[in-house]
């Protein structure tokens, strides 16, 4: 217990003995994660928002106008039996027109000089959510549209493509940033204990001689470069909090995109712990290759 306090106090010292390079370290370290931080945060976001508008996107399965009564049914059991459909709800000639009417009532005497009633009967159909992904609501409206008595199969496909698409590239720049940001973060924290080295290199020496252990001597060097990395990953977090808070003030004062606000999240709990782990480990990594090359030096 006493050893351990001793290598916390000597870590405790070597930050507060070089209070301006610390400061500087942990600045920059912050501001190296709060830019990975605004990708990730991005990303989440986006991929909530994406999941969300998901689940709102539904398949309309048109029939055609000759359809009997039996065939409607049978199309309807089939739907209901169809593992890949979470829901499915029959819409009927004259639902579709009523609905027509209320939705577009400007619009809705065009169809009073037609005589009959054009819009066909249709099944709104909510696909299950393993069945949402582009590929396999493609597929699955392919499948739908061979049943007889099916005129048309109708979605927003171009819509879930580009939603999918933006999540996608978003999410390889997150990794792309972070991995060049994180070597950034780990070579400011190697030469920040590298100058804590330098400037305690005759103790360093000292210690060696009176018996002192290699593992002894390294170790209050990489709690401080955890101390770094955890005390920059913090301070990123704080950051993006408040330029979040801020962004979503403005979000919500300008009336185009109301309601917006309300769709934004931060990061939760266990992803703000994670993230402040990854730069304790970035900082031990850098008090690790640190030493390494100052070890490389005295011999």
């Amino acid at each position: 217990m006493r050893r351990l306090l001793y290598l916390l106090r000597e870590a405790l010292a070597n930050v507060l003995t070089n209070r301006t390079t610390t400061m500087v370290a942990v600045a920059t370290t912050a501001f190296t994660f709060a830019c990975v931080g605004v990708f990730l945060l991005l990303y989440v976001n986006l991929r909530a928002m994406a999941l969300s508008l998901e689940q709102d996107i539904q398949v309309i399965v048109y029939l055609q106008d000759d359809v009997t009564g039996q065939a409607t049914a049978e199309i309807e059991q089939q739907l209901k039996v169809d593992p890949a459909i979470a829901s499915s709800a029959f819409v009927s000639k004259e639902q579709a027109l009523a609905d027509f009417q209320v939705q577009f009532p400007t619009e809705s005497h065009l169809l009073q000089g037609l005589g009959q009633n054009p819009l066909p009967a249709s099944f709104v159909v909510t696909l299950a959510a393993e069945s949402r992904s582009s590929e396999r609501m493609q597929r699955w409206a392919d499948r739908a549209q061979l049943i007889p008595g099916v005129g048309q199969v109708q979605y927003n496909q171009a819509w879930v493509e580009a939603l999918a698409g933006i999540v996608k590239y978003i999410e390889v720049a997150a990794i792309i940033v972070g991995v060049i940001l994180s070597v950034a973060s780990v070579t400011i924290i190697a030469n920040t204990i590298r100058l804590a080295l330098y400037a305690r290199r005759e103790e360093i020496e000292i210690l060696s001689l009176i018996g002192a252990s290699t593992t002894f001597i390294r170790v209050p060097y990489l709690l401080e470069g955890a101390a770094l990395g955890l005390l920059g990953s913090a301070l990123s977090l704080v950051i993006l909090k408040g330029g979040f808070e801020l962004f979503r003030h403005e979000i919500r004062s300008a009336s185009r995109f109301l309601g917006v606000d309300a769709l934004l999240t931060f990061f939760p709990f266990e992803m703000c712990l994670l993230l402040m782990l990854v730069g304790l480990f970035l900082g031990c990594a850098g008090s690790f290759l640190s030493l390494l090359r100052f070890g490389e030096g005295r011999a």
